[in-house]
């Protein structure tokens, strides 16, 4: 139905409501703006979603700019809602609206506008359907490094003749800066990150944000469809835990608390992302989305709000000797990952789905959760072949490589970052599905790989099925070996599928009877144009594993 500017909540960057109507403007607004950063949409609702978007006005202009944005049901028709909005200096100059009063699940179009006549680019979100759902087209997305690659995966996507929403699953922005993480490449291809030094600040998360979001292949994805977000631990620093993160160190970067406060803050700021409930740990952005009679997505956040420490740090596996004391932490039962407050939630969620009958549960999840053991590439090559792909190797990473193998041998894990870091935890959340009836679809992200995955409680009884996206440009563990998704798969009985090598996104279509999963690749991130492929396909009925189709 037709809605003015009071039929919408205006959200000031991090979350504060905005007086309405009229914008009190503390100084003579600027003379012309720019919309550089594009627009985006996020967390619909059967009712409206949130748009956003950043102003960037003349050099050195510090005041809060108007804004005017409309809401229309084709790219260039009439407004049916519309308002005002002011892009606060105090929350970096980006605005965020909350639209509500529209009809569920129909596609609608935005745009903003500013002083001088600046226009924005329009933007298009779909609003969650309600009642009987036929079928629903869900993007899955993580894992962005800046300077890894070209988001040519974002531009295939943006492309999609069919896209109800992006499930994007972290590492959204890196903190690491020019000499880190990726370098190499973002030299070579003029993609080095800003600011130069790693992020700690206010005003450096923030930089690296509007870095991010100056992509045009992530704002033609933006303007694409509503995302829906939650947080990794590369939005403030890498293998993040409740107190603390591998890559902080508290005597020359501040206070962890300090840091993840403005870290929260610049994602708040220029994510299309509702606050959490005020009553709520800001940490805790958990939150479900309803697709009518169809599926539920449980979005849930593993990192900052009850994540028990690392046994290991990635890249950290013990000598042998240590073995035996990280394997022993890593098996004490009180370890978390979600949390109290965050299960009891979950559990009602997914119960109150399938009390209503409907036949998907998704759950939005950071990292991998099926048992996968490291491979034995020595015993599974022979010893020649592996010395040659060894000598094959950066050299760098050799020693590393090595510390990783011996461990594996040992019994740890390949990655003790992921679930397999917290098998009690994992088996309180199989236990959790069991009570709510759920068998559940697992989104994933976090790996830099592509999985697919029927995960089992102890009992090996089926709890669920995991989709694992690539990343849309982070390099991965394939990089340095060659083949290495093959051997996880044949080294592991949950596995059914691992790509290390290709980067892109899962592409996840439901309807009442089947999930289809297609696992979409382009042929590179390092130069345009690019082909795009599916490397692999698979199919899941509600209460069945995934299975292998044809591609």
């Amino acid at each position: 139905m037709p809605m003015n500017r009071r039929g919408a909540l205006a959200l000031l960057g991090s979350g504060g409501a905005l007086g309405l109507p009229g914008i009190a403007i503390a100084q003579q607004p600027p003379r012309e703006v720019r919309f550089a950063h594009g627009v985006a949409s996020g967390d619909p609702a059967a009712d409206g979603a949130v748009i956003w978007t950043r102003a960037t006005a003349e050099e050195g202009y510090g005041g809060d700019i108007p804004l005017a944005w409309r809401v229309s049901t084709s790219p260039h028709g009439a407004p049916i809602a519309s308002g005002e909005v002011a892009a606060r200096a105090s929350a970096d100059h980006t605005a965020k609206v909350e639209v509500t009063g529209l009809e569920p699940g129909r596609d609608y179009f935005y745009r903003f506008e500013g002083p001088g006549g600046a226009r924005s680019q329009p933007g298009r979100f779909r609003t969650l359907p309600t009642g009987v759902v036929d079928e629903l087209v869900l993007a899955v997305a993580s894992c962005q490094l800046y300077p890894g690659g070209l988001f040519n995966a974002y531009a295939d996507m943006a492309a999609l003749p069919r896209l109800d929403a992006v499930v994007h699953l972290g590492d959204y922005i890196y903190e690491y800066g020019q000499t880190g993480y990726g370098a190499e490449i973002g030299r070579r291809l003029g993609r080095l990150p800003d600011p130069p030094h790693e992020i700690v600040t206010l005003a450096d998360y923030r930089r690296r944000h509007a870095q991010m979001k100056s992509d045009p292949d992530l704002q033609a994805a933006h303007a694409r469809a509503a995302f829906i977000c939650v947080w990794d631990d590369h939005e403030v620093t890498n293998d993040g835990w409740i107190g603390g993160a591998e890559n902080h160190q508290p005597e020359s970067e501040g206070d962890w608390a300090g840091r993840k406060a403005v870290a929260m803050q610049a994602y708040f700021e220029w994510m299309p992302i509702r606050d959490p409930d005020p009553l709520r740990a800001r940490e805790a952005i958990f939150r479900n989305f309803e697709f009518g009679d169809l599926a539920t997505l449980a979005m849930v956040e593993t990192r900052l709000l009850a994540r028990d420490r690392q046994a290991a740090p990635k890249g950290e596996l013990p000598a042998a000797k240590r073995v035996a004391a990280l394997l022993a932490e890593r098996e004490r039962p009180e370890r978390e990952l979600l949390g109290r407050g965050q299960s009891e939630w979950l559990e009602g969620v997914l119960g109150a789905s399938v009390w209503a009958g409907k036949p998907w549960q998704l759950l939005g999840n950071q990292v991998v959760m099926a048992r996968v053991a490291g491979p034995d590439l020595e015993a599974s090559l022979g010893a020649e072949a592996y010395a040659e792909m060894r000598a094959q190797m950066p050299e760098q990473y050799r020693a590393q490589i090595d510390t990783a193998l011996a461990g594996y041998r040992a019994g740890v894990p390949f990655n003790l970052d992921s679930w397999d870091g917290y098998p009690h935890a994992r088996e309180r959340l199989y236990e959790l599905f069991a009570r709510a009836g759920s068998r559940p679809l697992v989104l994933s992200g976090d790996s830099h790989a592509a999985w697919s995955n029927n995960l089992h409680d102890r009992s090996g009884r089926l709890a669920g099925v995991e989709v694992g996206c690539t990343a849309i440009s982070s390099p991965s563990y394939g990089s340095i070996l060659p083949g290495l998704g093959r051997f996880l798969a044949a080294a592991n009985d949950e596995v059914i599928y691992c790509d290390q090598d290709n980067k892109g996104y899962a592409l996840v279509t439901l309807t009442p009877e089947q999930a289809r999963v297609e696992h979409v690749a382009v042929s590179t991130i390092f130069a345009k144009p690019f082909e795009r492929r599916v490397t692999a396909t698979f199919r899941t009925r509600p209460d069945g594993p995934l299975q292998a189709l044809e591609s």
